[in-house]
């Protein structure tokens, strides 16, 4: 498989790549390629979620998400999940644990997206980057289950972190 760089951006590259199909032709590809990022489902005394309300250009409009964030050069994902709650809540977790690791799109995004869990929480100050327009939920679990069956909450990531909680499958082993 031959590969060549597309486009750069400061977050992600897109390159072109080829894959045989199966009759032997050659088969254009376009693939994303970003650095990884975290989802974090911050459980508030174990009766509460909390969610941020954020505009996303890429829709064009506003999503109901867990907080995330894209992995920084050399960053465990831990470590940038613990970074991207405070930036985004303002809460600090006294204890994070992985859920599970997904790919969101992988039809032309390699993202791998590691899905956390924090718990014993202590509010404090956000810390937003510039371009973060973003309003804090505080929701409990029967809400949340509404929240997901009338379809107020698209967002994959966060579905999948809810769903794991929801289900019992709380934590990787």
């Amino acid at each position: 498989m031959s590969e060549e760089k597309l486009f750069q951006s400061r977050l992600f590259y897109i390159e072109k790549r080829f894959q045989t199909g199966r009759s032997g032709k050659q088969l254009e590809r376009h693939v994303i390629m970003h650095p990884g990022a975290v989802g974090i489902l911050p459980v508030l005394n174990g009766s509460q979620v909390i969610l941020i309300r954020q505009y996303r250009v890429a829709v064009n409009d506003w999503l109901i998400e867990i907080p995330a964030g894209t992995l920084e050069p050399n960053e465990e994902p831990i470590a940038t999940a613990s970074r991207e709650l405070i930036e985004e809540t303002g809460y600090t977790a006294g204890k994070i644990e992985p859920i599970t690791t997904i790919f969101s799109s992988p039809g032309i995004l390699r993202e791998e997206l590691h899905l956390f869990l924090a718990t014993d929480l202590t509010p404090g100050p956000t810390a937003l980057e510039d371009g973060e327009d973003i309003s804090l939920m505080i929701v409990p679990w029967d809400e949340i289950r509404r929240m997901i069956s009338d379809g107020e909450i698209k967002d994959a990531k966060t579905l999948t972190a809810l769903m794991y909680y929801i289900l019992g499958m709380r934590t990787k082993s």
